[in-house]
């Protein structure tokens, strides 16, 4: 697990983050405590032009933090959101009418005995992004982008080499992802994801079809922007486009993160127990 600072400030940081991820995840958000360091934070400037590797490309390298402040700093709220929805509202994601019954079904509960962080998953594709709310770091050579989550201590390689998908990918938790470049923009094409990730922490599930596309930019030296396509016929009426989300430059080491001595599967099925007894109610 992350130092007791980190793991303080991640989880005051996800109450306030997380639930502006997608519109679908409720909307709360009231910081626990006051931060840990005492720290007050403030937005980066952008901090000069953006970084650029020696074929040109922007430089996408760098620990990044969700928000705008390079670090965690649950004391500024707005500056920690990865966007706000009253500047850039979002479409909430177009479930086929079988689907949005089924999410409108399952019990939080429910919810929660499939999330990621109950079963120790790794986030997927695009949850290594938005549904993450401890730093990443990008490591950029030439012909691939190599990506290193604190959560968990995930990782994934791109190739942006020029190199077509496999034909029939295996399944895996982060899909196949193959980068090319669009401008200043790294376009990374996934597909193949394992169908027990979601795309949010709210119950945004995806079947064996869904294809994503991210888009990496980096705007200037303090910051990098990330928005995600989504297609996933089988689960939604037409392709769904977030608006884009902000990261910031830090300047700390990612910490080792291994989720140990889970407890939380069991208590949430003994939950699911005492919800099951439950007469149901008179309508």
């Amino acid at each position: 697990m992350p130092s007791l600072l980190r793991l303080h400030a991640a989880l005051a940081c996800a109450l306030v983050v997380l639930p502006c991820l997608f519109l679908t995840s409720p909307a709360s958000g009231q910081a626990v405590g006051p931060p840990p360091n005492g720290s007050h934070l403030q937005p980066l400037p952008k901090g000069g032009p953006t970084p650029r590797s020696a074929d040109g490309h922007p430089d996408l390298s760098g620990i990044w933090f969700p928000g705008l402040t390079g670090g965690f700093d649950v004391s500024n709220p707005p500056a920690q959101r990865l966007f706000d929805p009253k500047l850039t509202p979002e479409e909430k994601p177009p479930f086929q009418p079988w689907a949005a019954a089924k999410l409108a079904a399952m019990s939080q509960v429910e919810i929660e005995l499939h999330r990621a962080s109950v079963n120790c998953l790794p986030r997927g594709v695009p949850g290594m992004f938005t549904a993450n709310p401890y730093p990443i770091q990008l490591v950029q050579t030439p012909g691939q982008l190599v990506q290193l989550d604190e959560l968990n201590n995930n990782w994934r390689v791109v190739p942006t080499d020029g190199r077509p998908h496999t034909k029939d990918p295996d399944p895996t938790f982060n899909g196949e992802g193959i980068g090319h470049w669009d401008g200043d923009t790294l376009v990374i094409d996934v597909i193949a994801m394992d169908d027990r990730s979601w795309n949010d922490i709210s119950g945004w599930f995806h079947s064996d079809q869904q294809h994503v596309v991210e888009r990496l930019s980096r705007p200037d030296f303090n910051h990098l922007d990330y928005q995600v396509i989504i297609d996933d016929p089988k689960v939604l009426t037409h392709p769904w486009t977030s608006v884009k989300r902000h990261w910031s430059l830090g300047h700390e080491a990612l910490e080792e993160y291994y989720c140990t001595n889970n407890q939380d599967v069991d208590q949430y099925n003994d939950l699911k127990k005492k919800e099951e007894a439950q007469p149901a109610p008179n309508h």
